[in-house]
């Protein structure tokens, strides 16, 4: 139900009146940490008036002094993954993400293992890691502070070099590996300056709220090691040992064989691709093994192929399947080899996007839609969860095929747990995939996996043709309306990192006032998608509702000559210090006309323009670019 809008003249306008935190007078900056001592002997900090509880494990709780350092490893979080910045060379960004740092994490990474072990399995072995990491030129330094913390953790380290984010999360449980845990060193698409690190159990990724803890215990340690307390300050001396093993070449020859096996080629088993031509597009990042560790071996011709050697400057374009460039760059080489099909994986092959043999390049929308037609004929009547930014053409495109769309929460994390959390709760759900190209299906631990993606769209590919049908996988997109106009801003936040994300989630809640109380006449919140499912979709109304890792909201937008044309999503990043708007509309000028509603009546009126910067928002409305 969409919220009910009361009269706009009955109601005072909100405006935010607290921006006096963003610049801090000396009174305001955060104050020392106090220790408190109890009875049997535990501490417990007060920061800023926040209560933290200790973990029996931290060798540095009871470090009085400021909680700056600390703060420092606290920023570090994004979302369920840590990043930050690893190298010189960006403008005005200095380097955070130190070896320092990721020894704290790593080792608090390790403890968390071994504790949450212990509870569930009593298990007092050694815990066994498996590491990662894609070709950045950071990796290496990085990886020795990963090593190190894990060893200190006590932990067992096994060294995958070059590797990608769901062979981590397989090295957990495919046979003969099956490790306890794994960590994958990455940004995704992000500069070369970037470094970051994913985590792994055997459920899958670690929630939000998991790497909260782990950062905030690891922030405790820096704290500590930095006022040489508890250990030195980390990230120096040996290197520990850690076992190298091969497993990439294990996890190709796993897709290779789930390929075979699905086609079952009637004449040539081994080679399903023979005859086939496939364009790959690695943006020198951890994909080119899917070129010669799988498709070569199962015969298909990859001549033409680019930007397959391992390359952490990222010299051609940025190692994305939303980059135009790459997407252009694929095209070209498809339509000038003749190719069946192109794929373009981002940096650590958990996103992928393709281009058909007529040189269309399918992502965002249109390649939901096309692993929304390849499920479905799998599995009829099936759920399909995705993030809040998709058409109501693809809502339009799913219904027709028997299938529910469940809109959810931004965000990859929070669109696969949907999905997890639906099929728990007796509603089947097959596929989960956001915008961006994270695609998990069911049948593959709920994991997103750009390769695993890629494998899907082969087969399909392969049984088409071996059922007669000369059209392509671009054929199955033909009843897919586009829409008329989409467009997406950005909004910096100026405010000191440390008070950013407070700021941009005041400035999102005030979003919804502004709706609420009927201030942007024709606008109404979305609380549920176009869909079947009843327990929360866009409002989470589940008993256990998903943890919030950024602020967002959808708003349906109306006027009196069109009547409903669009919808506005504006969401705080967990990426970056900024806010971001997605806008679609089924009229020109639709999305024009939004963005000035938006910045006259909401950004101007609430005084939200004193602390974002919306220069681009001022750019669209005023020239249309």
């Amino acid at each position: 139900m969409a919220a009910t809008a009361a009269p706009s003249t009955s109601l005072p306008t909100p405006r935010c009146t607290s921006w006096r935190n963003i610049f801090p007078s000396p009174a305001n900056t955060p104050r020392s940490v106090n220790v408190f001592k109890y009875p049997s002997g535990r501490t417990q900090r007060a920061a800023a008036g926040r209560l933290e509880s200790p973990t029996s494990t931290d060798r540095s709780i009871g470090v009085v002094g400021t909680d700056e350092e600390g703060d420092r490893i606290r920023r570090l979080q994004n979302g369920s993954d840590v990043r930050g910045v690893a190298l010189e060379g960006e403008k005005g960004r200095t380097v955070d993400l130190t070896p320092q740092a990721v020894e704290a994490i790593a080792e608090s990474f390790g403890e968390w293992i071994s504790e949450n072990s212990r509870k569930e399995q009593g298990q007092d072995e050694k815990i066994r890691v498996s590491v990662g990491r894609d070709p950045r030129i950071s990796g290496p330094r990085l990886g020795a502070a990963v090593f190190a913390g894990l060893a200190r953790a006590g932990c067992m380290v096994f060294d995958m070099g070059l590797a990608t984010t769901p062979a981590c999360f397989m090295s957990t449980v495919l046979p003969g590996f099956a490790y306890d845990a794994s960590i994958m060193m990455t940004a995704s698409h992000l500069p070369y300056t970037r470094n970051g690190l994913k985590f792994f159990t055997r459920k899958g990724g670690l929630s939000s709220s998991d790497v909260e803890e782990i950062c905030e215990r690891a922030a405790r340690k820096y704290t500590a090691r930095k006022m040489e307390l508890g250990g030195g300050g980390g990230g120096g001396g040996m290197t520990p040992a850690a076992t190298r093993v091969d497993f990439m070449s294990a996890y190709a020859q796993h897709l290779r064989t789930i390929i075979m096996e699905r086609i079952n080629h009637p004449s040539h088993y081994h080679t399903p691709l023979k005859g086939f031509k496939v364009i790959v597009n690695a943006g020198n990042g951890s994909g080119g093994f899917f070129t010669w560790n799988v498709l070569d071996k199962l015969g298909a011709d990859t001549f033409g192929s680019l930007h397959l050697e391992p390359d952490g400057m990222f010299p051609n374009h940025i190692p994305n399947p939303e980059d135009r460039t790459a997407m252009s760059l694929t095209r070209a080489a498809v339509l000038e080899h003749g190719a069946d099909l192109g794929i373009v994986f981002d940096t650590d092959v958990d996103r992928s996007g393709v281009v058909d043999s007529s040189g269309t390049a399918i992502n965002g929308d249109r390649l939901i839609a096309l692993m929304a037609a390849i499920v479905l004929r799998e599995h009829p009547g099936t759920t399909v969860v995705t993030d809040a930014r998709t058409s109501a053409a693809l809502t339009r495109f799913i219904t027709a095929r028997g299938g529910h769309h469940c809109l959810y929460r931004v965000g990859y994390r929070n669109v696969i747990d949907k999905g997890v959390h639906l099929n728990r709760d007796g509603v089947e759900t097959h596929l989960m995939m956001e915008t961006t190209g994270h695609a998990a299906l069911k049948e593959n631990h709920f994991l997103d996996d750009g390769a695993y993606l890629v494998v899907k769209i082969i087969i399909e590919m392969v049984r088409m043709k071996l059922a007669g049908l000369d059209e392509g996988i671009g054929s199955l997109l033909k009843e897919l309306e586009e829409p008329e106009e989409s467009v997406e801003l950005r909004m910096n936040i100026l405010a000191q990192p440390k008070y950013a994300k407070e700021k941009g989630a005041e400035a999102v809640e005030t979003f919804r006032k502004y709706i609420e109380w009927g201030h942007l006449q024709g606008w109404e919140l979305d609380t549920c998608g176009d869909c079947w499912v009843s327990e929360g979709c866009l409002a989470d109304s589940n008993d256990i509702p998903a943890a919030i890792d950024a602020h967002m909201y959808r708003a349906r937008v109306s006027d009196e000559v069109h009547g409903q044309h669009g919808w506005i999503h504006l969401r705080q990043s967990v990426h970056n210090p900024d806010i971001a708007i997605n806008m679609q509309s089924s009229v020109i000028g639709g999305c024009r006309a939004m963005a000035k509603v938006f910045r006259d009546r909401f950004l101007r009126a609430s005084g939200l323009e004193i602390i974002l910067d919306i220069t681009q928002i001022d750019d669209y409305v005023e020239k249309g670019t």
